[in-house]
């Protein structure tokens, strides 16, 4: 939490650009971190939490660098190495790198997973339940 507030207040005293382009700076992290995971959490049994969370990480670093390649380091300006109309990768802008991250985050969590030891019965079991809900059964057999 004091992480996220020490953000906050950086980001609030040296904002990064437009409100729009800020939004689009926060949903390509979250795509980055938390939607893949969130992803394979509800429909693999076979993501571990190591997996998960060397996901994450891979994902949240990979655009963090990218974003601060193109904004500026911590969002100071002139530090930027590249702009958007100069992009590092192709027409890639940095407001739409979540994409990469998040490809970077699945890839990371499934090699991770496969390497280390297998996700326990309990979760799998877990996972199964989230997927098909009790009384869904039922439902569809027309009882």
């Amino acid at each position: 939490m004091a992480a996220a507030i020490v953000v906050a207040v950086l980001l609030g005293l040296n904002p990064p650009g437009f409100a729009a382009q800020t939004v689009a700076l926060a949903f390509g992290l979250a795509a980055a971190s938390i939607f893949p995971a969130l992803m394979m959490g509800i429909f693999s049994t076979r993501i571990n939490n190591s997996g998960a969370v060397a996901g994450m990480l891979a994902g949240l670093v990979v655009t963090l660098l990218y974003i601060f390649l193109h904004k500026g380091w911590f969002f100071v300006p002139g530090t930027n190495s590249f702009t958007d109309a100069d992009p590092l990768l192709g027409p890639i802008k940095s407001t739409s790198f979540g994409a990469i991250g998040a490809a970077v985050n699945f890839a990371v969590a499934y090699f991770v997973s496969g390497a280390t030891k297998e996700t326990p019965q309990e979760i799998k079991d877990l996972v199964e339940s989230v997927r098909i809900p009790k009384g869904a059964g039922a439902a569809v057999d027309g009882h």
